[in-house]
């Protein structure tokens, strides 16, 4: 049994400085790339032959790719970008599923000093139109498959310039062949020295009113999730590691691709959807030893049952965390009766860039905890004035800013990004209460977003996407609490005149906003209202209709005009 990587929490916590991990990096003349640190130092090293990237296809064909595998193709394509006149500080996407062409182009965006950012291929034109359009997107990786999405809305994109076509060698004006270029392209190229400040990737997330914002991360975020890698999720160098996030979230890029890779473990990747006998089978077939997945998962695998497992040999197991929203006792307590392991949750979120709370294999968990915060961050549960809490006390969870992994700003939106702090606080828009012993409890968020199936969903932006069908003249969305998903999306909606109410209106409702936003984005209930509770400026008061729903106090109702 491997000894764990952090073998005394309060000792460390006490002495820990970020500064610490520098010499667990190689840095390039007092500078770092991400992509380096992640692959290329690795390539340059005894780890060359190693594999880096296990991909399982939905087909069932399995690649694999090692170090010096990714180097080489992620230069090359750091080459093609180059050709193309790319350079640092461009925004570049990629829209595709979980193929060798993802990872690879995200690295050689990121070799180039350009800004990666990757989109969920569930996403419909809409959602696609609105990011690629606030971030001034110069190029988009995508495939035949979802390419189609793409153009519905390119015409609304002056600033796109290129469409790399990943699958296809003929391709139309405009366009660039993955495959083609990558031929000609050299295998050598010099990474792009970046300062720890300098931008490296954005994703966009979702809040409670306006578009998805651009989370901005620095070259300097590797520190922070490399060394969360090693003592939160346990990456020992021999480790077969499967993070079960798309890289469209957060999780996929952060530990998905780069911690993971920069403590030189394998990863396992799967192209497909969840499927409880299929994830157990790649688990037996790759050996996986370290686990990274969603609440949503594990109760997923729990209405699979208990029998299923253990027509597989899961002994490879020796360590599962969990992440994307709280993670129920219950889930812990059949992970050990099923695995003989438990499951460690951790915390933080799109903005932080790594982990900042978390249970740790040297440390009993209680079952239902965030944890304790990682070495070098300082957190606190505060009041409305930015005072601490004593413990059992709940309020706003807040963290001492900065750390490495910390957005440096919101794309284009300066006030937005200074609205996440107060003071020395970073404020996280969760409600949560510390106890006597110091760990953290998660409450709620203290605003509208949906957490649903590990996906941040602003009820903005589906209300929007609903109001845009012909049958709905006004959309309040809410987060309904489902023992599976966490949340589930409900709408509340009202119809203009000559539309009556039936289910076959309310599916063609939840087919249109899966076509405009994604699958994981569209209501799973509709609920038809004669009416909606407003306030007298005309806003939809989101809280009645959950209180109203869940069958809480509605509280204050002074500023609503219709109730």
């Amino acid at each position: 049994m491997l000894k764990p990587n952090l073998e005394n929490y309060e000792e460390t916590y006490k002495k820990f400085r970020w500064s610490d991990v520098y010499g667990e990096l190689e840095w390039l003349d007092g500078r770092l790339n991400i992509a380096h640190e992640a692959i290329d130092r690795h390539a340059d090293s005894w780890r060359k032959n190693k594999v880096a990237l296990y991909l399982e296809r939905e087909n069932e064909t399995s690649e694999k790719y090692t170090f010096l595998e990714m180097k080489h193709l992620s230069n090359k394509f750091a080459n093609v970008l180059k050709a193309l006149g790319i350079k640092k500080g461009d925004r570049i996407f990629i829209f595709l599923p979980r193929i060798p062409e993802l990872y690879i182009s995200f690295s050689g965006i990121l070799k180039t000093g350009a800004i990666a950012a990757t989109l969920f291929s569930a996403f419909g034109p809409e959602a696609l139109r609105d990011r690629l359009k606030d971030s001034g997107a110069r190029a988009v990786i995508t495939n035949s498959e979802l390419k189609a999405r793409l153009y519905e809305v390119k015409d609304e994109l002056p600033e796109l310039e290129y469409v790399i076509r990943a699958d296809e060698k003929e391709v139309k004006e405009g366009e660039v062949s993955y495959a083609e270029e990558m031929k000609k392209a050299s295998r050598n190229f010099v990474v792009e020295k970046m300062a720890p400040e300098d931008s490296s990737f954005t994703l966009y997330t979702s809040g409670t009113t306006g578009k998805p914002k651009g989370v901005v991360h620095t070259h300097a975020a590797i520190v922070q999730q490399h060394i969360t890698a090693k003592w939160v999720l346990d990456v020992h160098e021999e480790d077969i590691f499967w993070c079960t996030a798309d890289p469209g979230w957060v999780t996929g890029i952060a530990y998905g691709i780069l911690g993971s890779w920069s403590n030189g473990a394998s990863s396992l990747v799967y192209e497909g959807k969840f499927d409880a006998s299929k994830w157990y089978s790649l688990i037996e077939k790759y050996s996986v030893s370290a686990w990274y997945t969603a609440p949503t998962a594990v109760r997923m695998l729990m209405k699979a049952g208990e029998e299923l497992p253990k027509k597989y040999d899961l002994s490879s197991l020796r360590y599962i965390c969990s992440v994307g929203e709280p993670l129920n006792p219950e889930a812990v307590r059949w992970s050990l009766k099923v695995f003989g392991l438990p499951i460690y949750d951790n915390w933080w979120q799109t903005e932080t860039g790594g982990i900042l709370i978390s249970n740790y294999p040297c440390m009993p968990i209680k079952l239902g905890s965030m944890g304790k915060p990682f070495p070098g961050i300082a957190a606190a549960v505060i009041d409305e004035k930015g005072n601490e809490l004593p413990p059992g006390r709940e309020g706003e969870l807040a963290i001492v800013h900065p750390w490495p992994a910390m957005m440096e700003s919101i794309w284009k939106n300066e006030e937005k990004y200074k609205s996440y702090f107060k003071g020395r606080w970073f404020l996280t828009g969760d409600r949560a209460y510390v106890d006597s012993d110091g760990y953290f409890w998660f409450v709620g968020r203290a605003d509208d977003v949906i957490k649903t199936s590990g996906h941040r969903i602003g009820p903005f932006e589906v209300e929007s996407a609903l109001i845009e069908h012909p049958a709905v003249a006004e959309a309040g969305v809410i987060g309904k609490p489902d023992p599976v998903r966490g949340e589930i999306i409900k709408a509340f909606i009202t119809l203009y005149e000559g539309y009556a109410p039936s289910e076959e209106l309310k599916e063609n409702i939840k087919n249109f906003v899966k076509k405009r936003l994604a699958a994981h984005a569209a209501p799973r209930e509709i609920e038809i209202v004669d009416t909606l509770p407003k306030t007298r400026s005309g806003k939809i008061m989101r809280r009645v209709l959950k209180a109203k729903e869940l069958g809480l106090p509605i509280g204050d109702i002074s500023t609503l005009e219709e109730y």
